[in-house]
């Protein structure tokens, strides 16, 4: 099949050519990448009316911080770049061009690979770009992760990344599933990493930023996106940063009395561990696009009513593509994260355990659990009572091979059960609570928290049914 995808040259030479926009493009910290990409095209006189870069950090602080010092790489400093930037072109320009000109501004700011290659790259990225209303522009940021062991390489990327936005802002901008996966034109994820993509302005009110991040997730441009308590999608690294990690796994389809109390045991627990800081905490219900995508598609309405519910429980959000625990363990790592306790329930402690769940480990559960247990991670186990009978991780049966293995984790609390578990809720499924929902058999308000049943009723979600007469 051939690949009609265009080149960055030609995406450049068609903004400078055909488009009739008009903007200035200012980079900090790379180079300046995506304005050399439009020199370097051909005809950059029609796109660019200004190029800068406040490569010094006195002039930064200068042009775009009223003088004072700040974070530099910060989805605050690319605001500050974009808001002057945009205020200065029209100040200056807007009068010379002709009505139909549409005026833009672009940043970026970024930290490259140093010299001893010991940091970790990564920059924001924005444009506010006139759309059908002149008086109010439209803007688009983003953030993204370099992984090129190479500087030049990464600057390469960087001028790629810039012309890929520029063009979709103007070319793509009514079909965000489109914008988004042609900001990879020409790019790979081994070469770049893009965690969040926030939308806005009167020609982008219809996105919801939610559905971008998931998307972003089943596109593979990203391994996880996290949102917090209010629904916004933030980016990965300031919400884990230096911090303690509660994270439970779930369809939370719906989030069920079960679930509510696996995480407030799992918060008493952490806090019995000492040195507990609730502002350096943090409680992530965490949902795998394979969960999201049961049914062969993603259903946007399912996705975002358990966003909405579990926000509405005063719960962080975090849709991820890991499978299996210990890539999710690795994933909390790079942040350099204090703790991280992972919330299971016994049949999830019943998989982890057998060689079979690893198929595609050369070392099998052995290579696994090295990988899932860094010094840092303990699982939480969440005790099930079955046949009026109490099974728990450290009452769980393991193969032969492994037993000595576990037994060194109990005895090292690196599995630890969660003993203060409210047993009143012990027999409560999400599965089945999902299936009464959509049946219309009548109980299952009794096994959710108010919130949840109230808001599946007045909402209509899960395929909800009226309880069948008696």
């Amino acid at each position: 099949m051939q690949d009609n995808t265009q080149t960055t040259k030609q995406k450049a030479v068609h903004i400078n050519i055909v488009d009739n926009v008009y903007g200035s493009i200012a980079e900090i910290g790379g180079g300046q990448e995506v304005a050399r990409a439009f020199f370097q095209a051909g005809g950059a006189s029609g796109t660019v009316a200004k190029s800068i870069s406040a490569y010094d950090k006195t002039f930064s602080d200068y042009y775009y911080n009223s003088n004072k010092p700040g974070r530099y790489v910060a989805e605050d400093r690319v605001i500050k770049m974009l808001h002057k930037e945009y205020t200065d072109l029209l100040n200056v320009i807007s009068e010379s061009k002709d009505c139909e000109t549409k005026f833009f501004s672009f940043a970026d700011t970024v930290e490259t690979l140093n010299y001893h290659k010991n940091n970790k790259p990564h920059g924001w990225m924005g444009i506010r770009f006139q759309g059908s209303d002149r008086s109010k522009p439209n803007e688009v940021k983003l953030h993204f992760n370099l992984l090129e062991n190479d500087g030049n390489l990464q600057q390469y990327t960087l001028g790629a990344l810039g012309v890929n936005l520029i063009y979709a802002c103007f070319h793509h901008h009514t079909t965000p599933n489109t914008f988004l996966i042609s900001l990879m034109d020409n790019l790979d994820t081994d070469r770049i990493e893009i965690d969040l993509v926030s939308m806005e302005g009167p020609d982008l009110d219809y996105v919801d930023n939610r559905l971008l991040g998931v998307q972003m997730v089943k596109n593979g441009m990203t391994h996880a996106v996290m949102f917090d308590k209010d629904g916004n999608l933030n980016r990965p690294g300031d919400m884990l940063y230096k911090k303690d990690i509660v994270a439970i796994r779930g369809s939370f389809r719906p989030i069920t009395y079960v679930g509510f109390d696996m995480i407030k045991t799992a918060i008493r627990m952490i806090k019995r561990e000492g040195d507990y800081n609730k502002e350096k905490s943090i409680v992530l219900c965490e949902i795998t696009m394979r969960n999201l995508m049961a049914s062969g598609e993603l259903d946007e309405r399912d996705f975002l009513a358990r966003v909405d519910i579990l926000n509405g429980m005063n719960q962080n959000v975090m849709i991820s593509n890991y499978s299996y625990f210990y890539r999710l363990s690795e994933y909390f790592n790079q942040f350099s994260i204090n703790k991280l306790r992972l919330v299971i329930g016994i049949p999830t402690l019943e998989n982890l355990v057998q060689d079979k769940y690893y198929s595609d480990l050369g070392g099998g559960v052995l290579e696994a659990f090295g990988r899932l247990f860094n010094k840092n991670v303990k699982l939480y186990v969440y005790p099930l009572i079955k046949n009026k009978r109490l099974k728990t991780g450290r009452l769980l049966n393991v193969d032969e091979n492994i037993f000595y293995l576990y037994q060194h984790l109990l005895n090292n609390d690196k599995i630890v059960d969660m003993e203060d578990m409210n047993r009143a809720w012990q027999g409560i499924f999400a599965r089945d609570v999902l299936n009464m929902i959509k049946t219309g058999e009548a109980g299952w308000e009794e096994k959710t928290p108010r919130f949840v049943s109230n808001y599946i009723i007045k909402n209509g979600l899960f395929g909800y049914k009226k309880p069948k007469e008696l």
